[in-house]
């Protein structure tokens, strides 16, 4: 629960905030990771970096990439402009359940309500349903939405957090088309951890934008091979719609203060005319046990 001053000022020390509606992915995230702190949902991304910056929640679950539907763009658009540091990493395996009305059956059902990725990743049984899928905001707004109507012709794709939380009966789950469907989520907080253990992997996360020269990439990356420095995340996107000027996100393995990484980033840092790093940070299980 959030504690109140007596001035009526909210203390956010124990709120993780998300961007959706309650039963999203973000929030199940949120509950998987910090099960003792209050889930604050947000209208968009931009809110939910802007209620860590103005204090009003102490971290910020954000969603990065998707193993079966790639990266979430309107990220790596937001990072460069938050002043926030990476403190962790989530992944959140992403179980899709068919959710419908007390008394609805699949014999009834019509249609199905879904955020388009949700559908696209379920696409497969929707057809062999006969199911006519229909694009939401959402999968939370979907089920909230299926709720409301009341129809037992329509469903929809959620986490059985939300048919808990809209009261919505699962007629099937684990209905995605990809038994590898997980989401990365990364763990935004005002502060950067003071010392992360080095007792197993860590992982360091950066954006650096590289000089208009030749070869100038080829250069940087060269620097991390001969360090032995093992990049496990490179993307790049246009700045300002400008087809000249590309920045890069990238996730190593190390920390800065170890000896190969520091002079990979000094060979980088002679490359490129903006680099910043976004957070050093214990790496999850998950990544431990996939290596």
């Amino acid at each position: 629960m959030q504690k109140t001053t007596e001035s009526g000022n909210i203390i956010a020390s124990n709120t993780v905030a998300f961007q959706g509606e309650p039963g999203a992915y973000s929030n199940l995230a949120c509950r998987t990771m910090f099960p003792a702190m209050t889930a604050l949902p947000c209208h968009s991304f931009e809110d939910v970096f802007a209620a860590v910056e103005e204090k009003r929640a102490r971290y910020a679950m954000i969603p990065i990439e998707n193993s079966v539907a790639g990266r979430v763009a309107a990220i790596h658009h937001l990072i460069p402009h938050s002043s926030l540091h990476i403190i962790g990493e989530h992944f959140q395996r992403i179980n899709h359940h068919l959710l419908a009305i007390d008394g609805a059956s699949m014999a009834s059902l019509k249609s199905v309500y879904s955020h388009e990725q949700a559908l696209g990743q379920c696409r497969k049984n929707l057809l062999n349903w006969g199911l006519e899928p229909e694009i939401h905001s959402d999968t939370a707004g979907a089920a909230r939405r299926v709720a409301e109507l009341g129809d037992p012709t329509v469903a929809a794709i959620a986490s059985a957090l939300a048919g808990e939380i809209y009261g919505l009966q699962s007629l099937k789950k684990d209905i995605e088309d990809a038994t590898h469907n997980t989401t990365r989520f990364v763990i935004f907080a005002r502060e950067p951890l003071a010392d992360p253990t080095h007792d197993g992997t860590t992982v360091t996360s950066f954006i650096f934008q590289v000089r208009n020269v030749p070869a100038a990439l080829y250069k940087v990356m060269g620097g991390f091979a001969t360090n032995g420095v093992n990049m496990t995340k490179l993307e790049s996107y246009q700045l300002n719609g400008a087809f000249v000027a590309t920045l890069f996100y990238a996730d190593i393995e190390g920390h800065p203060a170890d000896r190969n990484v520091r002079l990979a980033f000094e060979e980088l840092a002679f490359f490129t005319h903006e680099f910043r790093i976004l957070g050093s940070y214990p790496a999850a299980q998950y990544r431990i046990d996939r290596k």
